[in-house]
């Protein structure tokens, strides 16, 4: 009775690990969709594969007990089940080639998309520009990424380091991002909700710690987005928030980052000018809440260890003043 129990327990953890905001077997978008029926044909069909090949085993290790004690042997039998068993496996190997090459071709990018946002990864976070109609860039932001909920979404993939991977599995298959080498990935969303990625590729120490979250929402919705993005950062009506953007703008920290309306400028870290309005800071390790972004700004490296921002000293009156003046940055 254990290894039964063993057995059902161990395959309810497994189909367990099939749903979520970020699995290739909960769809949520037409890309992600075929990706889904091929991984699912691939899979039953292999099962069923491999469960005639343990039935034919089974018979023949029976069978050839028994023609070895009567002394019998049949070559030429031999000789064709083995011919079919290769026919049957290039037959097979064959299909799955020709399914995953259109299943491909389904996902590919449409001749127009509704929206253009390029996606640059870095090590350990994700840039994100917003284009204009106009093709100049209006805005930027990081690790977030909101699209419209039913219109395709081009997304141009670029790298600035070493060789990441953009992998959204409930929305679509997976793209590599190489240094010089621009890709693109056709995005789409059929229902709103936050759809959470990863990088798929190995690329450093942090490589497990760079998330990125996907916010599908009503057009409506995204278009107000859009609005309050594109609008530089308020000024600061709490007077903690008002010294903190003073200590920001005097220490190292506006060399690194912008923050448009002020005069920090930085283009080496994120663009922080709505860092408050962002549901994870650090690529998703942490929620934003003014007591996360406190403990990164006053020791990074502890949470993430071999990041690029250095860890600027401050007093706890400083540290408390910046963290309240980044959780103002709606």
């Amino acid at each position: 009775m254990r290894a039964p129990r063993i057995g059902v327990l161990s395959t309810g953890i497994l189909v367990s690990g099939c749903s979520g905001s970020q699995s290739a077997l909960n769809p949520y978008g037409a890309p992600a969709i075929h990706v889904e029926h091929l991984i699912v044909g691939i899979v039953v069909l292999s099962g069923a594969i491999w469960l005639l090949v343990m039935v034919m085993l089974a018979l023949a290790l029976r069978r050839g007990r028994r023609a070895e004690a009567e002394g019998q042997t049949s070559e030429g039998r031999l000789t064709m089940t083995v011919s079919a068993a290769v026919a049957v496996t290039v037959a097979t190997i064959a299909g799955m080639t020709i399914a995953s090459f259109y299943t491909t071709r389904s996902v590919g990018l449409p001749q127009s998309a509704a929206v253009t946002i390029t996606v640059r990864a870095q090590q350990w976070w994700w840039q994100v520009i917003y284009t204009g109609s106009d093709g100049t860039s209006t805005f930027q932001t990081a690790n977030e990424i909101h699209i419209p909920v039913g219109q395709d979404v081009r997304l141009q993939l670029e790298s600035a380091d070493v060789v990441h991977s953009f992998w959204v599995p409930s929305l679509a298959g997976k793209q590599d991002l190489v240094p010089g080498r621009p890709n693109d990935l056709l995005l789409r969303a059929e229902k709103r909700g936050v759809y959470r990625g990863q990088c798929a590729e190995f690329c450093g120490l942090q490589h497990s710690h760079m998330a990125v979250m996907v916010i599908a929402e009503a057009p409506s919705d995204y278009a107000r987005w859009i609005t309050s993005q594109r609008a530089n950062a308020m000024m600061p009506a709490d007077p903690d928030a008002a010294s903190g953007q003073a200590t920001f703008l005097a220490k190292p920290c506006a060399a690194c980052h912008t923050i448009r309306g002020t005069l920090a400028t930085g283009t080496t870290g994120p663009d922080l000018t709505h860092i408050g309005s962002r549901q994870t800071i650090a690529a998703g390790l942490v929620e934003t809440t003014r007591g996360s972004l406190a403990a990164w700004i006053a020791d990074p490296q502890t949470l993430k260890p071999g990041n690029n921002m250095p860890m600027v000293p401050l007093t706890s009156i400083e540290l408390q003043n910046i963290s309240a003046y980044m959780d103002s940055l709606k």
